[in-house]
């Protein structure tokens, strides 16, 4: 008598339910949205798009967000690591503390991150003042957008990068250092090395976010027209005047960047944790 095949027991439904349900979740609640976006987007022709992103203020707008977005990635790929190696390998009093304010912009409104950063950081305030003090100026300016986007964007990178540091083995760094290598040689080769699709994978999300920040920024920003003036603020304000085929092509000028740079991330990623695998 043949013996019955075993088959693990199905917790969720088949396969082919599965992804019935997952595409109709997915065209509901992310498709649905972008295609309104592209039907507004194709109510412009080419020469209408070209005159809508290459008026000078857009291009403006665009220029503070990216150059905004592309300094706080960079701040957040060297605190974001630092932050999560001390959450990770280290135990101290408050460390639990430390761990859920990490996630906090996460819950805060992002309209209240902005209020909270303008206390702060304005001429009136305590940061503020201080900085005013010396001559710097942070509250209205181009810094306070850099602010305001590394403080919603800097979980991304902790959140990314923290598993893949407790993933790490202690034994490996203990091997490199009975064989003689300096600190420099155990963190670029035995801790950074692993880490770096993580790393990559935190800063093109923090990057990402940032691009779409609002709340936080519009409050901070002064908002003055090619000086700190967001794309995101443009839009609305595109949006208001009731040209909405040109509050489409700014959105959907970062809604694309947005896209291709998460694509290029997960295949950049994928070869990444390839290469380190064969042992390239």
């Amino acid at each position: 008598m043949l013996a019955m095949k075993r088959t693990a027991p199905h917790i969720l439904p088949g396969f082919s339910l599965s992804l019935g349900i997952t595409l109709l979740f997915l065209c509901l609640i992310v498709l649905l949205p972008i295609s309104g976006l592209l039907w507004q987007l194709g109510q412009l022709g080419p020469g209408d798009f070209i005159r809508v992103m290459g008026s000078e203020r857009v291009l403006a707008a665009l220029r503070v967000t990216f150059t905004a977005a592309a300094a706080a990635t960079l701040v957040n790929g060297v605190f974001g690591l630092l932050l999560a190696w001390v959450l990770t390998r280290y135990r101290f009093p408050g460390r639990n503390v430390l761990d859920a304010l990490v996630d906090l912009p996460f819950a805060l409104p992002t309209a209240v991150a902005g209020i909270a950063l303008v206390a702060l950081y304005d001429r009136s305030g305590w940061v503020g003042s201080l900085l005013d003090s010396v001559g710097i100026q942070v509250a209205y300016t181009w810094w306070g957008i850099v602010i305001a986007m590394i403080f919603t964007s800097i979980p991304f990178a902790v959140r990314a990068i923290q598993p893949a540091i407790e993933e790490l083995d202690p034994d490996e760094e203990a091997a490199a250092l009975t064989l003689g290598a300096n600190s420099w040689q155990r963190f670029r080769h035995v801790i950074l090395r692993p880490l770096m699709p993580s790393i990559l994978t935190g800063v093109g999300l923090s990057f990402v976010r940032s691009l779409g920040e609002f709340g936080a920024v519009i409050f901070i920003a002064g908002n003055l027209p090619y000086k700190t003036e967001i794309a995101s603020l443009l839009i609305l304000i595109r949006l208001d005047e009731f040209d909405y085929p040109a509050a489409a092509a700014i959105a959907g000028t970062l809604l694309g960047v947005s896209l291709l740079l998460l694509v290029a991330i997960n295949v950049a990623q994928t070869r990444l944790q390839s290469y380190l695998r064969t042992g390239g």
